[in-house]
Order: structure tokens, then C-alpha cells, then sequence
């Protein structure tokens, strides 16, 4: 048994690391319940809660630190978002009827493919810079975000970890679809922390709510500072990784 202190100090390194994370890739985010419930035992409506409101604020500070270097496309994160709402509201609300093995196994599988396409894609300034042609019509646009808010909502994987290799994969570029995706993920965190403190014991947070702020918050404007100095091809590289490598953790990790 954890004492309080120690689970707080946890908590906290917990989040200042995977905000540094997410800060540089957009990705680990989903780390962050898979510490609370496997590791810190801690009930999973309480710790998806606590994970999306991390969301929330790591992807308010990490979208305008991106705004602000230029790798922000606004137009595209608006109809993202436009999905990605109802889509949150309608994971959290599915959350308790689908199988959790089936859910977390599709999701698994769809991340690792998503890791494997971006190692194995050309690296040539068409991928770099020519988006999709997919990307030009707002309706389908709208339904990625609905998709991937319904699924990040419903599993707690938070959002970019689909997102930015998927939108890589359409041909954005690398900082853009992260500081998108950060964004992206603040329309999914809202829906998702209503859902979810709706079902938490809100009594017992206060403490786990205020340390998990303040680590977020620092990690997140700490690696925000170094994607900057991070090449472009190195980004793309250590995505794809942390993609491949998460998405097979959790497969063999999976009950």
C-alpha cells in the first residue's frame, strides 16, 4: 500500500515526464492511465479522468507554443474538432458497453500500423510537404476527428497517439500534425473529463488533481522548448518508435 505522500510524488514525476513527452512528439499520453491503473491501482473512472484533464491542459499550453512557431494549421484542427467533440461524448458514454479487451486490442493493432507506415514511408519533401488530397474535403476531415475522439475517449489514449502518425501518414508535416493534434486533443479532453469525473470519487482527487497540474504543466512547456531543437527527420524517427514500440507493449501486455 502506497503511502499518500509516495503517491503523490509518483503522480507528479509521472506527469512532468510524460508532458515532456508530449511537449516534443505529441505522444505518451496513454501512458499516463496505464500508470494509474496498472501501477498506482488507482479506480479506472478516477484515472481516466485525471488523465484527460492532463490532456486538456498539456494540449492548451503545447498548441499555443506550436501556434506560436509557425507549425499550426488552425484550419485543419477546426474540423478535427468539429468531430472530435460528439466523438468524445460518444466514447465515454459506449465506455461501459463494449468489450474492454476488444476496444484496447483494435486500438493496439491500428497504433502499430500506424508506427510500421511511418518507418516504412518514403522520406521525400512530397511527404513532407504535399497533403492529401483527402485532407481538401471538410467532411472527411470531420469524421478522422470523430473516429479517432471516439476511440482516444473511449480507451484514454488521449489523442495524438492516433492522430499525428495518421496525419503524418497523409502527407503533414511532422511538427504540424503534432502541434494539430495537441490542439485536436483539448476538444477530446472536455467531453471526456466531464464523462468520466461524472463516474470518479471526486472527494479523494483533490490532492492526485492539483500534483498531476502542476507536473503536466511544467513538463509540457519544458518539451515544447526542446521539439524545437529536435530535426525534423529525428522527430519523426523517435514518433515512430515510441508508436511501435508502446503499441507492442500493450499488445503483449494486454488482459
Amino acid at each position: 500500500m502506497l503511502t499518500n505522500s509516495l503517491l503523490l510524488t509518483i503522480v507528479l514525476s509521472s506527469n512532468l515526464i510524460i508532458g515532456i513527452l508530449l511537449g516534443m512528439s505529441g505522444i505518451s499520453g496513454f501512458l499516463l492511465p496505464l500508470i494509474y491503473v496498472g501501477f498506482l491501482d488507482i479506480p479506472v473512472h478516477d484515472a481516466l479522468a485525471l488523465s484527460f484533464l492532463a490532456f486538456a491542459v498539456s494540449g492548451i499550453l503545447g498548441a499555443y507554443s506550436y501556434w506560436k512557431s509557425k507549425n499550426m494549421d488552425l484550419k485543419l484542427a477546426l474540423f478535427l474538432s468539429i468531430g472530435s467533440l460528439p466523438g468524445a461524448f460518444l466514447g465515454v458514454q459506449i465506455n461501459v458497453l463494449i468489450s474492454d479487451f476488444l476496444a484496447k486490442l483494435l486500438l493496439y493493432l491500428f497504433i502499430l500500423l500506424a508506427g510500421l507506415s511511418i518507418i516504412f514511408k518514403k522520406n521525400n519533401e512530397d511527404t513532407l510537404i504535399k497533403k492529401s488530397k483527402a485532407l481538401n474535403h471538410p467532411l472527411i476531415v470531420v469524421i478522422i476527428g470523430f473516429l479517432t475522439a471516439t476511440i482516444c475517449a473511449l480507451t484514454g489514449a488521449g489523442g495524438p497517439i492516433l492522430l499525428v502518425p495518421l496525419l503524418v501518414n497523409l502527407g503533414v508535416n511532422i511538427r504540424v500534425a503534432v502541434g494539430v493534434s495537441l490542439l485536436n486533443s483539448v476538444f477530446i479532453a472536455i467531453p471526456s473529463i466531464f464523462g468520466y469525473f461524472a463516474y470518479a470519487n471526486v472527494e479523494s482527487m483533490y490532492g492526485l488533481v492539483i500534483t498531476s497540474l502542476i507536473g503536466v504543466t511544467i513538463g509540457i512547456l519544458a518539451g515544447t522548448r526542446l521539439a524545437n531543437k529536435v530535426p525534423m527527420n529525428m522527430l519523426k524517427i523517435m514518433i515512430a518508435i515510441i508508436t511501435i514500440l508502446s503499441s507492442l507493449y500493450m499488445l503483449f501486455t494486454l488482459k
